[in-house]
């Protein structure tokens, strides 16, 4: 951003006590915002994320995963069961504005840096706790991760078509909404202290993030019985769309259709058959024989042929790309989706907030730090307990 426009959290102190994913992508995106973020790992060890590879792929001894998601950040090492290190830790507990953290359910009360024992040292705080699936009932001490979570969600029942199994998302999906989630509860709280001087206690899980994600799902079945889940063809995307809402082969690739009139298409592509379908309940009653004839059909020439003539009468279409296809893309170069950090003389290339602020993208060359960079600096600038008591 230009040197004259602050960023929306700027000034403000948040310290990271999670790891992995859910909470440090949280805290990263107030670092987008200007926050200043510290982590707070443990000595030797630091954040799982650090060693737990995406792809098996280290930089400079950490994981690229861990490198993405805890850019702009300030690292400390502190074992929090390690009396004098829980004593410095509470005297920067005391400065903070806000704290991420995503323990198990009672690690933190155990450790005595709980929200409740956190306000009596530093009343205006804005804690915030991310979990696997809440802090009561019968699932709250499982390992929250993003798998499990989406599997006990009912999600994987919702993706690949009638002969598949479970399907589940290909990416940690539960963690980065709860990353949102958290971000987006943190900064409703830090607006409700600007202007009432009251801090406050955010909780959300993967589970209800998961749960949130099929609001429309679990909305019409909650209100109606008859609804159950039943995939369809192969083709079809989505188990609650009719025709011809999927995918479908092409002669070099794929093409991807969105909800469009039938008789439309088959005016369109020549095929008089699917013209004829004038009744909007037959994209319901034959979708599996609507998207065989649309397989068959776009199978006969390129995906660039197909897409001048839809495009061409504002059919909602689209291409679909490979990894390769989409970084080889204008459209992916045009939308500045990528930043390079710096750490220790290495350049790592990764994405970017997906915010703009007052026109202007969001980017940091501020890698993510190495485990306790930070200690010196953030003890000279903050203090000891013993200097704080002075």
């Amino acid at each position: 951003m230009a040197a004259d426009n602050i960023r929306p959290l700027e000034g403000l102190l948040v310290l990271d006590f999670s790891q992995f994913l859910a909470g440090p992508v949280a805290a990263m995106r107030l670092a987008d915002l200007g926050a200043r973020v510290i982590k707070i790992e443990r000595p030797g060890v630091g954040d799982i994320g650090r060693t737990l590879a995406f792809a098996g792929r280290v930089i400079d001894d950490d994981t690229v995963s861990f490198h993405a998601m805890n850019r702009n950040k300030e690292s400390i090492a502190a074992d929090l069961k390690d009396a004098t290190d829980l004593a410095y830790v509470r005297h920067l507990v005391a400065q903070a504005d806000v704290i991420i953290q995503n323990f198990r359910p009672g690690v933190m009360e155990r450790i005595g840096l709980d929200y409740e024992s956190v306000r009596e040292i530093n009343p205006s705080i804005v804690y915030a706790s991310a979990t696997g699936y809440g802090t009561t009932g019968p699932w709250k001490d499982r390992p929250g991760q993003d798998l499990l979570a989406q599997s006990i969600s009912g999600i994987p029942w919702l993706n690949g078509s009638a002969t598949d199994g479970p399907v589940p998302v290909g990416l940690s999906i539960a963690d980065h909404l709860l990353s949102c989630h958290i971000a987006q509860g943190v900064t409703a709280l830090l607006v409700r202290r600007f202007r009432t001087g009251q801090g406050g206690f955010v909780e959300s899980s993967l589970l209800e993030s998961m749960l949130d994600l099929q609001f429309e799902l679990l909305s019409t079945r909650l209100n109606d019985e008859s609804i159950h889940v039943e995939r369809h063809g192969e083709h079809s995307a989505h188990a609650f769309l009719a025709a011809p809402y999927g995918t479908y082969p092409t002669a070099d690739g794929y093409i991807a259709l969105a909800m469009n009139p039938i008789p439309k298409l088959g005016q369109l592509l020549d095929v008089p058959a699917l013209e004829a379908m004038t009744d909007p309940q037959e994209a319901w009653d034959r979708q599996e024989e609507i998207e065989a004839v649309l397989a068959a059909t776009f199978a006969l020439q390129p995906t660039d042929h197909w897409l001048a003539i839809l495009d061409a009468a504002d059919v909602w279409c689209a291409p679909v790309l490979t990894l390769d296809e989409l970084l080889a893309s204008e459209g992916f170069a045009a939308i500045e989706m990528t930043q390079e950090v710096t750490r220790r003389g290495k350049t790592i290339t990764t994405t970017r907030s997906p915010l703009r602020i007052d026109g202007e993208i969001l980017t940091s060359t501020k890698a993510a730090p190495l485990l306790g960079e930070d200690d010196d600096a953030v003890r000279a600038e903050f203090g000891t307990t013993q200097e704080s008591a002075r």
